[in-house]
């Protein structure tokens, strides 16, 4: 069917029932049809199922202007641009006006001037959902002038009228989002004057722009996004324009681990050369979005600030990129390692600000020790079973173990073989794997009894007993 191109082509079509139908209204209707037929709402967003989707669902049916309030990392931008899809695939508005005027219901002056003049000849052209998504980054240099419109002399000169017609004012961001969603992220950082603006916008529809006041009806919805510290705790939004804000939803990070690694095989970029595949063993995988939740619960890190959920996905990409790496030098098949977690430390440093006892420490001493920590909780879920009596042992009797940094994964598994029990250990996990799969988990089990502590490490003498616990000893001692 071919799209009208002029008003007249237009009547009679279902535009003209819709005509005055707003963008909250279209967001409503196409939401409820979706829910309707049981589609996903918002594709690609994992965990939310039962806590944010919901909401954002009831803000959208209720034709609420909502906030998001989550630390960084929490998919707020991701969420707020996909509500688009929630859009029709299209829509019609007068050709070149500025403020993308509904044919039957213009708002500007000069989209109710060119209808007058050209009545059913008025041309017609067809906006995407995809442009009617208008997107700004408060900053707090951000004017009115950006966000509402400014009047322009030269506009008002050429068009031969005063400064407070309407037709003089250079329109900013909001205005030219009319018919549209529009969002503000960072919220917070807007200066009082521009958040004055944009509630008096929101519900009256007025605003002053270089004291004459002018009345502009958009239709628009708005969303914001903000850090729930500088949301509510720093005084930073004044009262009226949270008063206006109808829904607030708060954004979280994954629950579960589960979770994390869902999102993190879903973001992170692991396919590489076209028929090579980097083979990431699951226990590494999963040590990978533990460190995440491990760097969350340190003390050292500023929990206001949060850890982004960025961090796995950039860790991810640096381990697969640390085997393959040694795949190219080594000329062996690609496997990431629990030492390639340790090689990829620049993905974690740059993503943890740290309080003050962690800057003494140092962002490198930190992230080991995370992911050290990493490395223990998850060999306790996947290796709860292992029968390590006789590696510790092997170690106790003053053994040690150096892994080489120049053989090939798959031979590494004749230096583990030193070590009695560990290989039948590493079978447990790899399965029915290969040479270099059985070293990665014999490496993987050595790792884990040095993050429990049961063995030691260090550049000298790689694997060793562990150091004696002297308070431990002192109480044997005391009891014999």
């Amino acid at each position: 069917m071919s799209k009208a191109k002029t008003l007249g082509e237009l009547r009679g079509s279902e535009w003209e029932s819709k005509a005055g139908r707003s963008v909250k209204d279209e967001l409503r209707s196409n939401l409820t049809e979706r829910l309707r037929t049981k589609e996903t709402i918002f594709p690609g967003i994992v965990g939310y199922e039962t806590t944010v989707t919901p909401q954002v669902i009831n803000a959208v049916l209720s034709k609420h202007n909502f906030i998001l309030l989550g630390l960084r990392g929490q998919a707020k931008t991701r969420i707020l641009r996909q509500l688009t899809e929630l859009l029709d695939d299209e829509i019609p508005v007068i050709a070149d006006s500025e403020l993308n005027d509904d044919p039957f219901m213009p708002i500007s002056t000069e989209g109710k001037n060119i209808v007058a003049a050209q009545g059913d000849d008025t041309k017609i052209a067809w906006l995407p959902k995809d442009a009617r998504y208008v997107e700004k980054l408060a900053t707090p240099d951000v004017t009115v002038a950006d966000i509402i419109g400014d009047v322009d002399p030269i506009k008002a000169a050429k068009l031969g009228v005063q400064l407070g017609d309407e037709r003089s004012i250079h329109y900013g961001l909001l205005p030219r989002a009319n018919r549209c969603v529009f969002s503000m992220n960072e919220l917070p950082d807007l200066s009082g004057k521009v958040q004055v603006a944009l509630f008096n916008i929101m519900q009256e529809g007025d605003v002053q722009i270089k004291g004459y006041p002018m009345r502009i009806p958009l239709d628009v919805m708005l969303v914001f996004s903000a850090n729930p510290e500088d949301y509510t705790a720093r005084g930073k939004i004044i009262t009226p324009l949270k008063d206006r804000i109808g829904s607030e939803v708060r954004t979280h990070y994954p629950n579960t681990v589960e979770e994390s690694m869902a999102i993190t095989a879903q973001e992170a970029w692991t396919d590489r050369q076209a028929g090579q595949t980097i083979s990431v063993p699951n226990y590494v995988a999963e040590v990978v979005d533990e460190v995440a939740f491990q760097a969350r619960e340190d003390s050292r890190v500023d929990k206001h600030s949060g850890v982004s959920q960025r961090l796995p996905i950039s860790l991810m990409e640096n381990v697969v990129s640390s085997a393959e790496q040694r795949s190219f030098v080594m000329g062996e098949e690609p496997i990431a390692r629990v030492l390639d977690i340790y090689n990829s430390l620049a993905s974690i440093t740059g993503k943890l600000e740290l309080e003050y006892e962690g800057e003494l420490k140092g962002g490198e001493a930190i992230a080991k020790d995370i992911v050290r920590r990493a490395i223990g909780q998850v060999y306790s879920r996947q290796a709860f079973d292992i029968d390590s009596a006789t590696i510790i042992e092997f170690f106790e009797e003053d053994n040690s173990l150096k892994v080489p940094d120049n053989l090939k994964t798959e031979d590494l598994t004749d230096v583990m073989n030193a070590v009695p029990g560990l290989l039948d250990a590493a079978k447990s996990l790899s399965k029915d794997g290969n040479n270099a799969e059985q070293a990665v988990a014999a490496e993987f089990v050595l790792e884990g009894l040095y993050a429990r502590k049961q063995i030691a490490r260090s550049e000298e003498r790689g694997y060793s007993a562990a150091e004696p616990d002297m308070g431990a000893q002192q109480t044997r001692q005391r009891w014999n």
